[in-house]
């Protein structure tokens, strides 16, 4: 099932802040209102795949921030399981400090909440949800246990969303910001096409 045009289900868990400090009352809406979002999930703590997907958001986090966009990650782990995470050194599988909140779904309501479960083992798939100004989610990606995300197409998405609110056209295949859009009309496609090779 997909989330895509629906409004964002919101929580409130416990989570470690960009400053590293415990709160118990995290709360999702609150803290994305009037900015756009990446919310991710990652299976668990002290795994493989995981710690370079969380470093690599980590070292793109300004080019998050420049655009407007709060990063929320999260997983079934404690918040005190994060905090030793984060306190671990990379050579032994740490993430070290980590700008953005690691949100904690001990429960795993939240990842039932957006239909991102493993079906047989309980925990998260890698989902990421990009979440717009007033809080509808424009675009997911979900992939299985054993392969990592692609962080640059994840700020593409942005820039296309940015891109199509701004000016109203929409975006090609491989669209980047240096490349034209599509007046999303007859006349907008057949000159596209004409001039553009899909490549």
């Amino acid at each position: 099932m997909t989330l895509v045009t629906q409004s964002a289900p919101d929580f409130i868990t416990s989570a470690i802040l960009e400053n590293g400090n415990i709160i118990d009352n995290f709360h999702f809406k609150k803290y994305i209102s009037n900015s756009k979002a990446i919310l991710f999930f990652w299976p668990m703590d002290f795994t493989f795949v995981c710690p370079s997907e969380i470093i690599a958001f980590n070292q793109k986090y300004e080019e998050f921030k420049k655009r407007n966009v709060k990063i929320v990650g999260i997983s079934f782990d404690s918040v005190f399981v994060h905090a030793a995470w984060q306190k671990t050194k990379y050579k032994n599988g740490g993430i070290g400090p980590i700008k953005y909140v690691m949100a904690s779904d001990i429960k795993r309501k939240i990842q039932k909440s957006y239909f991102i479960e493993h079906p047989n083992l309980g925990m998260a798939l890698r989902a990421s949800f990009l979440i717009d100004e007033t809080g509808i989610i424009r675009h997911e990606i979900v992939n299985d246990l054993p392969y990592g995300r692609n962080i640059q197409e994840m700020i593409r998405m942005i820039d296309a969303l940015d891109f199509h609110k701004k000016n109203g056209e929409v975006c090609p295949a491989n669209w980047t910001t240096k490349k034209e859009g599509i007046k999303p009309t007859l006349k907008g496609i057949s000159k596209y096409l004409s001039k553009n090779k899909i490549i």
